[in-house]
């Protein structure tokens, strides 16, 4: 998605350990027309899919998860990282790694807002590890929802991710695809690269 990959040159900064910080649009400050054209673009990828939910961990996640929710006319549920008052009985869980925290969660769910007839979309911020689309599709098979694809919005591809999905024999559509950090800089990959 090139005003996606436009934006990522433009703000994206390099960090050391091969973290790309897009808190000025994607993960702390919301760029509104820039997820709104996000969720347009997952919605033409998986129109043809016959999805009932959309599934994504809070909360960076949720800017462009709500977005395709809005396009494909679907809830959006997202997963909690820490329990509430309001949310402690009746759960799904998983435990998810995250890379760039350096710490495990585990991730929860109500049942009541997923079940075995939901046709399931996961949409996250970025696909590095797998982790927590892996911890996602652990509570999708433990409610025995039908999984209908992955969405993600930035794809590092040097990463193992795509790998474990690609080995499962799952549909996944990154909008953004890098390649490597060279210099400070992104590579993305090319089309001829697919």
């Amino acid at each position: 998605m090139r005003e996606l990959e436009d934006k990522i040159r433009q703000d994206g900064q390099v960090l050391d350990g091969n973290v790309l910080k897009v808190d000025n649009f994607l993960n702390h400050q919301i760029d509104p027309q820039l997820m709104y054209a996000i969720g347009a673009e997952f919605k033409r990828l998986f129109a043809d899919q016959p999805i009932t939910k959309i599934l994504t961990v809070e909360s960076s996640g949720i800017a462009p998860a709500v977005m395709a929710g809005l396009m494909l006319k679907v809830p959006v549920v997202f997963a909690r990282k820490h329990k509430s008052l309001t949310l402690k009985n009746d759960l799904y869980t998983a435990t998810v790694y995250s890379y760039t925290k350096k710490v495990s969660n585990e991730i929860s769910i109500s049942q009541k807002f997923l079940s075995a007839d939901d046709r399931v979309l996961i949409i996250d911020d970025f696909l590095a590890n797998g982790q927590a689309v892996e911890g996602l599709i652990d509570i999708i098979d433990a409610a025995h929802a039908q999984l209908e694809g992955v969405g993600i919005v930035i794809e590092k591809t040097f990463q193992k991710g795509r790998q474990l999905l690609d080995a499962r024999g799952i549909r996944t559509e990154s909008l953004a695809r890098i390649k490597a950090f060279e210099d400070g800089q992104v590579v993305f990959v090319a089309a001829s690269d697919d």
